[in-house]
């Protein structure tokens, strides 16, 4: 892992492939860290790509300074990891908090995006009083007790027998992050409102949802869909939240196919 001051803070990231491809740069969700993507790597290196993964502020080994956070706040953050890196374009690629990034980069830094892929996510995330909840149980009794319900959510019941071993690591992951950072960000989260700003992506887009996301269900995919001219929507069967994981087959296709269209449309 590599360290990066920031916007103010101190950002890990970590890079993977070829040093002359183009980048994928890939956002994790509210408590989880880069190591979510263990399984699109080896794919996309092998494809020619070079793979930059960052654990956003809060999160995994980046500082976790005071919050509230906003998305603006750490949109700024992936835009200010690419300047640092010499990075004039990237395909960004977030999953949930990461896809909200990613919204909040195609609707105001087009410019910086040769293309842009939104998981399991959504523009606008109501009610306030369900993040004010989790902040409260975050601060009063840590992150444990939320722990169990996050996993039914980021997993289908299959997925969790499937997949044992990753899902006790993926609880690892939520229950160490850092109670700062969790916090910080369910406040971007809760007042987060792109619902109209979207209308502004014209970057290539494709949205990718899994068929039994409870967080951010089909709907909410579809609504971005609308709302973005440019846009593609694939859903997912036989996964939640982390579709990347629980069906990685079909995801890596999906966003390889997706990728590679759009490299042989420059040509």
């Amino acid at each position: 892992m590599l360290q990066a001051n920031i916007n103010g803070t101190m950002l890990e990231y970590l890079c993977d492939g070829p040093e002359v491809g183009e980048v994928v740069m890939l956002s994790n969700s509210l408590a989880s860290d880069h190591s979510m993507w263990r399984y699109q790597v080896p794919c996309l290196v092998e494809a020619g790509y070079r793979v930059l993964r960052y654990d956003n502020r809060g999160h995994g080994r980046s500082a976790s300074p005071p919050g509230p956070y906003s998305v603006e706040m750490l949109a700024g953050d992936a835009l200010e990891l690419m300047d640092h890196l010499g990075l004039e374009k990237v395909h960004f690629c977030g999953l949930s908090l990461g896809g909200m990034i990613g919204q909040m980069l195609g609707a105001f830094h087009g410019d910086r995006l040769a293309s842009l892929t939104l998981c399991a996510t959504g523009s606008y995330m109501p009610p306030p009083e369900l993040w004010e909840e989790r902040i409260t149980t975050a601060r009063s009794s840590g992150i444990e007790p939320l722990a169990d319900a996050t996993i039914d959510r980021w997993f289908t019941k299959a997925g969790q027998e499937r997949l044992r071993g990753d899902v006790e690591e993926v609880r690892r992951t939520i229950v160490t992050t850092s109670i700062e950072g969790y916090c910080g960000c369910c406040a971007a989260i809760r007042d987060m409102d792109l619902r109209e700003a979207i209308r502004n992506i014209t970057t290539r887009t494709m949205i990718m949802v899994g068929e039994e996301d409870q967080g951010t269900p089909v709907s909410a995919a579809e609504f971005i869909h609308e709302r973005i001219a440019s846009s593609s929507l694939k859903v997912i069967p036989g996964a939640a939240h982390f579709l990347n994981m629980e069906q990685a087959g079909i995801f890596n296709a999906t966003l390889l196919d997706f990728l590679d269209t759009g490299r042989a449309g420059q040509t």
